[in-house]
């Protein structure tokens, strides 16, 4: 396994993060595709067998019960010391009008909530999951720095937002003596690169880590472009993130297959090592829901692509809608 240190912190993560929205309880709503606990547990074993350090959730997914599952499995398997945990705040836990958001109220609240159900007195990363329209960025950014004051968080970042709100986040924090975010997930693969236009420019210069999300396209590069999978026939946000560009995609994702097919390695292996080999990229967040998905992961990190392959794999792209941000 290979490390890198988070952004501009001392903080050393594996260059593959287990990203864990595929564990939790179904019946608690949320996602009808991901694993109980019993089924969960041997994803997280083997991505700790793997030399893999980081792991992300948040307290949205599956209500809560994803941080339970891979709370208890960490505890059960390593010492807290060796791994990096992430989790992240802003969706509705709560009915009420204070039950969601990046309120003073809902940071606080949702951040012991969070340690209780992942078992733990810290989170090594704390996240804002999504930008929040009704409340001030200087109350966010305060009470996130009063987490970490508090010990309950070692590290702050963000998720995926407009450049100029992230770059005003750190401003106000900056200007305050506040803890400044160190991380962005934002959403970044071969079928979608608008965060190539201003968010990696700005995180490259300010020294922030980029940890993407769905590198693997919810699994559309790693298949027909015609296949499906169960988790695309019930992912209602997924089928927003790709609904007016289909013939371009398809051409990106037939690349994939060409050149996956020409060097005799799955194609998630392909479009992995792509997102590993852009500038300024710390880890991306894999999802895993075969054992084998974390084989391809981790193997992609042997795999450099040419610049010839680069290009071929890019040229079919079209500029996309902005999205992902909800």
């Amino acid at each position: 396994m290979e490390f890198r240190k988070l952004g501009r912190t001392g903080l050393e993560v594996s260059r593959i993060c287990l990203g864990c929205m595929s564990y939790g309880d179904a019946s608690r709503g949320g996602h009808p595709w991901a694993l109980p606990e019993d089924q969960s547990r041997p994803f997280i074993r083997k991505a700790l067998d793997l030399g893999i350090n980081f792991f992300d959730t948040a307290n949205v997914y599956s209500a809560g019960s994803s941080e339970e599952i891979v709370g208890r499995a960490l505890k059960d398997f390593v010492s807290r010391e060796e791994i990096v945990l992430a989790t992240k705040v802003h969706g509705r836990m709560r009915p009420g009008a204070n039950g969601q958001g990046l309120s003073r109220k809902a940071i606080l609240q949702e951040i012991n909530a969070s340690l209780r159900r992942l078992g733990t007195d810290y989170v090594d990363l704390y996240q804002i999951h999504r930008w929040d329209y009704h409340t001030p960025i200087e109350e966010t950014m305060e009470a996130l720095h009063d987490v970490v004051r508090a010990g309950k968080a070692r590290y702050i970042g963000a998720s995926s937002m407009y450049a100029w709100q992230f770059a005003k986040a750190q401003a106000v924090a900056e200007r305050h003596g506040w803890s400044r975010f160190s991380s962005m997930q934002n959403y970044l693969n071969l079928l979608y690169r608008e965060e190539e236009r201003e968010m990696i420019p700005l995180c490259r210069d300010e020294g922030v880590g980029i940890i993407p999300w769905s590198p693997l396209a919810r699994g559309r590069l790693t298949r027909d472009w015609d296949e499906t999978s169960a988790r695309a026939e019930t992912d209602a946000f997924g089928k927003t993130l790709y609904a007016s560009t289909g013939e371009a995609d398809r051409r990106v994702v037939e690349r994939v297959a060409e050149i996956a097919t020409e060097r005799g390695v799955p194609r998630a292996q392909v479009a992995l090592a792509w997102v590993l080999a852009k500038p300024g990229i710390t880890a991306p967040i894999v999802g895993a829901t075969k054992l084998q998905h974390l084989d391809d992961a981790v193997s992609a990190l042997e795999i450099s692509l040419s610049p010839e392959e680069i290009a071929r794999l890019e040229e079919p792209y079209v500029p996309h809608a902005v999205t992902g941000f909800r």
